[in-house]
C-alpha cells in the first residue's frame, strides 16, 4: 500500500491535472463547435473553423513558455508552490472566458480577448503537468509508471467533464440559448472547481528529491543546464510524445468538427466523446501500469506501431455516418491504442532527467511535444480544404508515428532508474 504523503500527492496530481485540463480542453471543445459561431461569426463557416483552431493553437504555443517559467522556479523553489501558482492563473483565465464579450457584442476585440485568455491557459497548464508528474514520482518508491499514469488520467477525465459539461448545458437550454450565453457556464464553473483543488494541493508536503536537491544552495538556471547538457535527450524526449499530442487533439477536436460537417448531430459525436474519454482514463492507467512491468520503451513502441495503423481506419469509421461506427472509432482510439503511448510519457519523462532540473527538462520536452496537439487541428482542416479530402491526413498521423517510434527507440530504458538520481 502506498504511504499517506503518496496517497495525498497521487490524489493532488490527478485532480489538478482533471481541473486543469476540464479548463485546457474545454476550450478545445468549444473551438470545434462555440467559437466559430461567437467569435468568428464574420468568416466562411469553413475558415471561421480554421479560425477558432488557430486561437486554440495558441494555447499549445504558450505550454512551452510557461513550462521553462514555472519549471525553472519549481526547481529553484519548490514543486508545491509553483502548481499553487499555476492552478489559481488557469481557473482565473478560463472564469475570464466565461464573461467575454462576443464578436457581435465587441467586434474585432473578443476574438484579441480569447485568444490572450487562451495564452494564460497555455502558460498555466505547461507548468502544471510537470509539477504535477513529479509529485507523484519523487514521493513514490516503486510502480513510477503507475502512479505518474494518474496526472496523464486526469487529462480525459478533465475532457469528460469539459464534454459533459458543453454536451449538458446544450441539451438543457437549446441550440439558441447553449450559442447566446449557455456555452459560457461551464467556464464559469471553473471558479468552483478552483477552490476544491487548492483545498487538496495545501495538504500535500514537498517532495522527497527536492528537499535533498535544495540543500545544496544557489545552482545555474536549470533551463541552460538542460539546454546545454542535455540537448539530444530533450529532443528525443520531443519526438517520442509528438504522436500522441498529433493523435490526441485529432480525437478530441479535428474529429469533433470532421462529425459534424459530415452529417452526426453535434450531440452524438460529444456524447461519443465524453464515453471515449472515460474508458481512456482506465486505458492510461492500464498502459502506465504495464510499462513498469514490461518497461517504458517496448509499450511506448508498440502503441506509435498502432496508432499510425488506427489512422488509415479512423475517417473511414467516422464518414461512415453509422452512430456505432463513430462511437466505436473514437472509443478504440481514445481509449485503447491513443494510451498505449500516452500513458507511459509521465513516468518516461521525469525518468529522463536528474532532479536538479527534472521539472525544466520534463515540462519542456512535454510542452514542445505538445505543439503536435495545438497545431494538428490547424493542419488538418488545411489539408482537408486544400485536397477537399481527409485521406491525406492518415499519412501525416502515420509519419509522426513514425518518428515517434524512432526517438524512442534511440532513448535508453528508464523504468529502473531511482527517481532522486
Amino acid at each position: 500500500m502506498p504511504n499517506p504523503q503518496l496517497r495525498r500527492a497521487v490524489a493532488s496530481s490527478f485532480l489538478g491535472s482533471v481541473i486543469e485540463y476540464y479548463d485546457f480542453l474545454l476550450y478545445a471543445t468549444a473551438s470545434a463547435v462555440v467559437f466559430n459561431k461567437v467569435f468568428f461569426s464574420s468568416l466562411d463557416p469553413l475558415v471561421g473553423t480554421i479560425a477558432s483552431f488557430g486561437t486554440f493553437a495558441t494555447g499549445y504555443l504558450a505550454r512551452p513558455l510557461g513550462g521553462v517559467v514555472f519549471g525553472h522556479f519549481g526547481d529553484l523553489f519548490g514543486r508545491k508552490r509553483v502548481l499553487v501558482a499555476t492552478m489559481v492563473l488557469m481557473g482565473v483565465a478560463s472564469t475570464l472566458i466565461g464573461v467575454l464579450p462576443t464578436y457581435a457584442q465587441v467586434g474585432a476585440l473578443a476574438p484579441v480577448g480569447l485568444v490572450l485568455l487562451r495564452v494564460l491557459q497555455g502558460i498555466a497548464v505547461g507548468g502544471e503537468w510537470g509539477g504535477a508528474v513529479l509529485m507523484s514520482t519523487e514521493h513514490a518508491t516503486g510502480r513510477r509508471g503507475l502512479w505518474a499514469g494518474f496526472t496523464n488520467a486526469g487529462a480525459p477525465c478533465g475532457m469528460v467533464l469539459s464534454t459533459a459539461a458543453l454536451a449538458g448545458t446544450s441539451a438543457l437550454v437549446g441550440e439558441a440559448a447553449f450559442l447566446d450565453w449557455g456555452w459560457r457556464v461551464p467556464f464559469l464553473a471553473s471558479v468552483v472547481l478552483l477552490g476544491v483543488g487548492l483545498f487538496v494541493r495545501h495538504r500535500v508536503e514537498e517532495t522527497p528529491a527536492f528537499r535533498a536537491i535544495e540543500r545544496t544552495g544557489p545552482r545555474r538556471p536549470p533551463v541552460w543546464e538542460v539546454l546545454r547538457h542535455h540537448p539530444r535527450v530533450l529532443l528525443l524526449s520531443v519526438g517520442v510524445g509528438l504522436a500522441a499530442f498529433v493523435v490526441q487533439s485529432t480525437l478530441t477536436t479535428f474529429v469533433v468538427a470532421h462529425g459534424v460537417q459530415v452529417g452526426h448531430a453535434r450531440q452524438t459525436v460529444l456524447n461519443a466523446l465524453t464515453l471515449s474519454s472515460a474508458v481512456a482514463v482506465v486505458g492510461i492507467l492500464a498502459w502506465a501500469a504495464a510499462s513498469d512491468r514490461f518497461g517504458r520503451r517496448p509499450v511506448v513502441l508498440a502503441g506509435a506501431i498502432a496508432m499510425a495503423a488506427y489512422g488509415f481506419v479512423l475517417f473511414p469509421l467516422v464518414d461512415s455516418g453509422s452512430t456505432a461506427l463513430l462511437v466505436f472509432a473514437l472509443v478504440l482510439g481514445q481509449g485503447i491504442v491513443h494510451p498505449m503511448v500516452y500513458g507511459p510519457l509521465a513516468a518516461l519523462y521525469s525518468e529522463l532527467f536528474s532532479a536538479e532540473h527534472r521539472y525544466t527538462g520534463a515540462s519542456l520536452g512535454y510542452q514542445l511535444a505538445g505543439l503536435g496537439a495545438g497545431f494538428a487541428p490547424l493542419l488538418f482542416a488545411w489539408v482537408q480544404r486544400s485536397t477537399g479530402g481527409v485521406t491525406p491526413i492518415s499519412f501525416v498521423i502515420a509519419g509522426f508515428c513514425l518518428l515517434s517510434a524512432v526517438c524512442v527507440l534511440a532513448l535508453r530504458e528508464t523504468r529502473d532508474r531511482h527517481p532522486v538520481a
